[in-house]
Formats: structure tokens, sequence, C-alpha cells
């Protein structure tokens, strides 16, 4: 019977391999794949000048190109920062700063409105001086004020991959002989000023399936990387890990997540004896430390030290003997998207239906109380960021149709407005409406509406849907967005609604709307029903007379260019146009491609035959059929986009023609997975956007 056995998994593992060999050899696109190829960016120079000639062509794109350039490199548009000891830090950028400056002022000032900015690192001097296509990535981690040492991360051309360079807030320059390391997806932790953990490219074997450091070493000052000595490993089959110091007052410790999947962690304390594991559920996520405990939101049930935790609360846990206590249980149709920690509070960030709340936390007489913050209500709340000295808290408040605001928050919860945005559109006849569609399954799907409102009585308007549904990611009745996504208040109610347009945000299943059973409904073999209410919501578009099939177009990216896809090919009947960015689109290769493979906890496995049924069954790429008639859609990518492969979008666009359907192509040859590099790039792009819709929805 062994023997048996061990015949049936050899010739099913063997099928598997044929399978995808068939699949390679049957695809005459594979050769798009090649990034950097000469014929493949011959095909997108190509594509790239067709496409451009069409939509540049449009009465109102240089009209919308002004407007976006105008709200995104507006001068008046809050610094977005994060606090450190008595500083905020922020990476700005506008038309005279197109790379940006990386600056930081006074907590007190900038509470005040009025802040001194000190420039530590002009990023567009820096490219020039080097002759490098430096694009600001981060300045992380840092460590804690006293030493002020940063590790800054410049990455060549948007990419994911990044240079790391260790840099002296003090003295406003990179250390001679300091800490570097090359290009590459590396993973930074801070153990003292003259010691690093570092995880990157080692060499052959040294990274995961996804591509994704493995290995943690301790790196001290002065010594070679080569010497450095191993810490912790990662089977390659991970994701990947991540070390993090958290530090307490006298408390310090080294919390080790190895990311199993993308959403399954174990979690480890690396002390002197060696690791010791937290008896944490795999779906967790550790906020930090306070008082010397850890704080984590748990995204299961789970029963623990003689108590059941419902899913989505937030417990602490002492890491002495790791005896667990309740902080705060979500309420029904409630979820705690952000945990934030400050001197002696916790600080959560709640979506109540999708309604933004703030609350505080603090233990008083052995009991948590909690107070919610008197914020504006119908919008979006957002802990931007909390001082570990004494809890003062960044929080900003918006709507699609009310600008943001920047509130510094006080221990005792009283709150001062620091910064407004200036209204970038006329909303004073513009209406938001939150309503909810029944999915096939009979699930309730919320979603908002926007228009002006003589627009919404008259109906048959164009439209346009906005959606994600994945990676518990929540879609949000935002006003301004840094990264440009046209789906928010300031772009869309410039650009589209005030043009008579509509737009439509779906808060379908696989996001976080609703908490890690919203998001987990919608995983791997139930994927689908993120389709579902996706096509619900448009067909109650169409049923309450907002619009109709002929004036209904789609947009998403990224995992929701995968929804695109689904939209494309089950849907071509309901959507007049779909604007499809930076996708996922071939599902039987996808995790093979780049960064891919970190995603299989989302989507499935396509080397696990019962998994890839499930995937066959939505599969974009393969799910187009010759002799039907697709609406033309608009594909955007980036060339350096090293997270999601740009041969998703080129092979799905060459597929079309091939079946006799036209499309519409912009690849960015920056910008990585934001798809643009700077705020110039971010308003081409969403010009060229909306005047797809224009072209295909305002006839």
């Amino acid at each position: 019977m062994k023997r048996l056995a061990a015949f049936s998994t050899f010739f099913l593992v063997l099928a598997v391999v044929l399978t995808a060999c068939a699949t390679r050899q049957e695809d005459p696109y594979m050769w798009l794949e090649e990034v950097e190829g000469e014929k493949s960016l011959q095909w997108v120079e190509t594509e790239n000048a067709r496409s451009k000639v069409i939509l540049e062509g449009q009465p109102e794109f240089q009209a919308m190109y002004q407007e976006a350039r105008e709200v995104l490199n507006s001068s008046e548009r809050i610094p977005l920062v994060s606090i450190q000891g008595d500083y905020v830090y922020n990476h700005w950028q506008d038309k005279e700063h197109v790379r940006g400056l990386w600056r930081r002022a006074s907590l007190a000032s900038f509470g005040s409105g009025e802040p001194q900015w000190e420039v530590l690192l002009d990023v567009d001097a820096l490219a020039e001086s080097e002759g490098e296509n430096w694009i600001f990535s981060g300045a992380y981690p840092c460590l804690s004020p006293e030493y002020k040492l940063c590790m800054v991360a410049l990455s060549r051309g948007g990419k994911d991959a990044t240079v790391y360079r260790e840099f002296s807030v003090e003295d406003k320059a990179f250390v001679d002989g300091g800490f570097t390391l090359p290009e590459a997806k590396s993973r930074l932790a801070w153990e003292d000023e003259n010691t690093l953990l570092v995880a990157t490219d080692w060499g052959p074997g040294s990274l995961t399936e996804s591509g994704y450091p493995r290995i943690y070493k301790r790196w001290i000052r002065g010594g070679d990387i080569a010497d450095a000595g191993e810490v912790f490993t990662s089977p390659e089959s991970d994701v990947s890990p991540f070390v993090s110091v958290l530090r307490d007052g006298d408390h310090r410790f080294t919390l080790i997540n190895r990311a199993v999947t993308f959403f399954e962690s174990e979690f480890f304390l690396l002390e002197e004896q060696g690791l010791r594991q937290i008896p944490l559920p795999l779906h967790a996520a550790v906020a930090g430390m306070l008082k010397g405990e850890l704080v984590v939101r748990v995204d299961e049930d789970w029963s623990h030290d003689g108590q059941t935790f419902a899913q989505g609360s937030v417990v602490t846990i002492d890491p002495a003997d790791f005896s667990t206590e309740l902080v705060y249980q979500p309420a029904r149709g409630e979820a705690v998207s952000e945990v934030m920690l400050g001197d002696k509070m916790v600080h959560l960030q709640i979506l109540d239906n999708v309604i933004g709340r703030a609350r505080q936390l603090e233990k008083i007489d052995g009991d948590w109380v909690a107070r919610t913050l008197d914020l504006p209500d119908n919008g979006v709340v957002t802990l931007v960021s909390v001082s570990g000295d004494d809890d003062s808290l960044l929080v900003s408040f918006e709507s699609l149709t009310v600008p943001d605001s920047l509130y510094l928050a006080s221990p005792d919860g009283s709150l001062e407005q620091a910064y407004s945005l200036p209204a970038f559109y006329d909303a004073s006849d513009v209406e938001v409406s939150q309503r909810f569609a029944i999915s096939k399954d009979g699930t309730r799907v919320p979603y908002f509406v926007m228009g002006r409102k003589d627009v919404l009585a008259n109906g048959n308007a164009p439209t346009i849907q906005y959606g994600y549904g994945g990676f518990l990611v929540p879609i949000l009745p935002e006003y301004y967005d840094e990264n440009a996504r046209p789906q928010h208040g300031a772009l869309a109610g410039r650009m589209w609604v005030a043009r008579g347009g509509v737009l439509v945000l779906s808060n379908i299943r696989g996001g976080g709307e609703y908490g890690p059973a919203w998001h987990q409904a919608a995983l791997k073999e139930n994927r689908h029903l993120a389709y579902e209410d996706f096509f619900a919501i448009g067909e109650a578009l169409v049923e309450t007379g907002v619009t109709t099939p002929e004036k209904l177009g789609a947009i998403g990216r990224s995992n929701g260019g995968l929804l695109m896809g689904a939209v494309l090919t089950q849907r071509p009947d309901l959507y007049a146009a779909i604007d499809c960015g930076v996708p996922l689109l071939d599902m039987l290769r996808y995790h093979r491609l780049l960064a891919g493979a970190s995603w299989m906890g989302e989507y499935g496995n396509p080397d696990v035959p019962v998994e890839r049924a499930y995937l066959e069954t939505y599969s974009p790429y393969q799910a187009l059929k010759p002799g039907v008639k697709y609406p033309e859609v608009l594909f955007y990518t980036s060339t350096k986009d090293d997270r999601v492969h740009p041969g998703h979008a080129r092979k799905m666009a060459a597929r079309m023609r091939e079946y006799g359907n036209s499309f519409l192509m912009y690849e960015n040859m920056e910008g990585g997975h934001g798809g643009a590099a700077n705020q110039d790039q971010l308003a081409y792009r969403a010009a060229l956007e909306y005047a797809y819709f224009s072209l295909k929805l305002m006839k």
C-alpha cells in the first residue's frame, strides 16, 4: 500500500509539472514576460504611442491634466508625518521638488499649524549629483531619538527593491563608512546604534519562493557583512520573516514574525537562550509593546489562558508567562482597522459599518476604559501617528465631500485642529449616500454613491464603479490620496463629478470593511463571492436608475485589477468601460512571477490540482474567448513594477487583439507598483483614466 501511495503521489506531481509545461508551451505571449527585452519594450512603446494619441486627443484631457496637477502639487496639502521623539518627519513632493524633500519639524510647531521645516535630504539634488533615478522609499527603521540614525531606502525608478544607506539626522548627511546594503528587497532592524539585524539577498538559496529574504543575520558595525552571524531562517515556502526590536522604557524585546503565508504568522521572542514561541493564533497582528506587554489584534476566534477572545479583539500578552487580558472587543458591525500605542494608551481606528471612529483606551483601576474622540461623523477617520512619550495623537477626518482636517488629540481626548485641506472642487451641490445591494448568496453589501444632486435626480448618468475586494483592505470614502487613486473625492469630484459623472465605491467581500471575517469570506475557492458582490452593486445601480449598462464603467488596480479582469470576462454585458491597473490576470502562472508566490494564501496554489481547479474557473487570461465582444479596456502598468509583473497586462492585451477586440495601453517606464514615480506622473495617469471614461461613457 505504501508503494502504491508513493506511485500515486509521483504521478500526481508529474501531472502537475506536465500541465504547467504544457501551459507555458501553449502560451504564445510568454515573450511579453521579458520585462525589459528588446522585443517586448518595442511592443510597449508602440502600444503606448497608439493609445496616447487617442487619449491625449480627447477634448477634456489637457484640462483634466492641469486640474490633477493643481491638486497633487498643491502647496496647501496636509503633510503626512510620523512622530519620533520631539519631531515629526515628512517626505514632501511638489512641482519644485519632483523627487521630494525629506524633512522634519518640531511636534510643537507642527501641532500649531506653523511648522518650521528643516530639510534633511533633497532627493532631487541627490539623484542629480549621483546620476541615479532615485525615488525616496522611506527612512526606516530609525533608532530611538537619542541616537539620530536612520537607514534611508532609495529605489531606482520606484521598484520595491531598494538600496539602504545609513544617514545621520544630526549631520544631515549619509554616514561616512556607515552601514550600506546593495539593491534588494531587504529588511532591517536596529538592535543598538552599532548593530543591525539584516535580511537581504545573501546569494543562491537565501530567498523564499516569493522572492523575499529568508535569513536574518546580526551585522556589527565595522565588521564585514559576510561574517555576520545567522539569527533566524525561514523555510523557502514561507513568505518572509520580519524582525522588529520593541522598545518601551526599560523594556526591550526582539520579536520575530515568521510569515508562513501572507496572513498566517508564527511569532517568537529572540532571547539569549534562543527562540521562545508566543502561543498566538496563526491569524494575528502584533501592534507593539506597551508597559512591558505585547499588544495584539487576534484575527480569528482564540481560546487561551482560560479565556475565549472573539475575532478582531485587541489583547495584551505578558512576555513572562503569556498571560492574556482583553483590551477591546469590536461590537457587531465594527472592525478594528488600526492599532497604535502611545505611552499609556492604546489608540484604535475603528470602522463602524464603514464609518470611521477613533478611540483611546487607558487602564484605570485595573480596567480598560474607552473614550471615543469627538470627531465629525459620516466620514473617514485615520490615526496618523502617536507619540510614545505622552500619547499626543495626530488624527485626521475626511469624506468624499469634506476636505481633510488634521487634529492634535491630547491624552485627555481634547482636540485641536492643526491643519485643514482647502476644497479642491465645489461640493455644495454634491450628494453622497451609503446604500446596500444584495449579493447572489443573500449577503448585504454596502456601497457609496457620489454625484451632483441634479445628475442623481435625472438618472442614466455616466458612472464609474470602483472596487478592490482583497487583502483585508477596506475601500473608504476619502477626500484626498497621495497616491492619486482616482476614486477619491478631490480628483473624482473635480475631474468627473463636476462634469456630470457619478462615482461609486464598492465595499465587497475580501476587503476589511467588516474586519477579518469579511476578508476571509472571499479567500481562495470563495474568491467568486467578491466578484458577485461587485456585480450585485452594478446591477443595483441599473435597477435604481442611477445608470445603464451603456454608461457604466469599472475601475480597479492591483488585486482590483484582477477584479477588473473578472468584470471583463464575466460581465461584458453590464460594463461599457473598464480601467484595469497594475493587474494580476494570469492566475495559473502568477505564483511564478516576481512576488506572486506570497499571495497564495489569498488566491491558492496553481500547482495543487484542487486549487488550480477553482483558479481555472475565473483566471481572466484563460477566460478570454474568441468570438466574444468585450469592452475596449484601458490597461496601465509599470516596467519597474517588481511586485506585480507587467507581463499580466501585456499578455492580456495581446490576447484581446488576437481575439478581435481592441484595447488601450499605458505602461510607465518607471514608478514601481504605484504606477508613477512623482506627482506629475500621477496627474498624467489620472488624466488618461478620466479621459478614457469620458470617451466611453459621456456620449
